[in-house]
């Protein structure tokens, strides 16, 4: 059983042509998508609080992640803590996520899905 958990927990982390299938199964079933962004290293509560709020406004949420080497451009050269393999994963683990993607940008570039009307909501978190 545990391997079937973790093949299904790896499933969400996901390419961006892998996604753009995902996204365009989704929308053809009507589902609506939301997408957030983050580092998401040191995963505490207020994470998860943003993150099951974000999943809350639609049927399907999409997580963009920084790589390892976006961190150290944002936070320095300590940064991450966890390596984006493990805080891909520990996202991937909530059950109210549906995909995970990694991103090179400080910023992800999501204009194009959204444009593209693939994306439903675009939800930032503000401190």
């Amino acid at each position: 059983m545990r391997h079937d958990l973790e093949k299904t927990l790896l499933a969400k982390i996901t390419t961006l042509p892998q996604l753009t299938d995902s996204i365009t199964a989704w929308k053809s079933e009507g589902k609506k998508v939301v997408f957030t962004n983050g580092v998401f290293d040191l995963l505490h509560l207020g994470h998860i609080t943003y993150l099951a709020k974000a999943a809350e406004l639609g049927d399907k949420l999409i997580i963009g992640l920084n790589t390892d080497a976006s961190v150290k451009r944002l936070k320095g050269e300590s940064r991450p803590v966890n390596d984006q393999s493990n805080r891909a994963a520990l996202l991937a683990a909530l059950f109210f996520v549906d995909a995970v993607i990694l991103f090179e940008e400080d910023t992800p570039r999501t204009d194009h899905l959204i444009n593209a009307r693939c994306i439903n909501k675009r939800c930032r978190l503000y401190r």
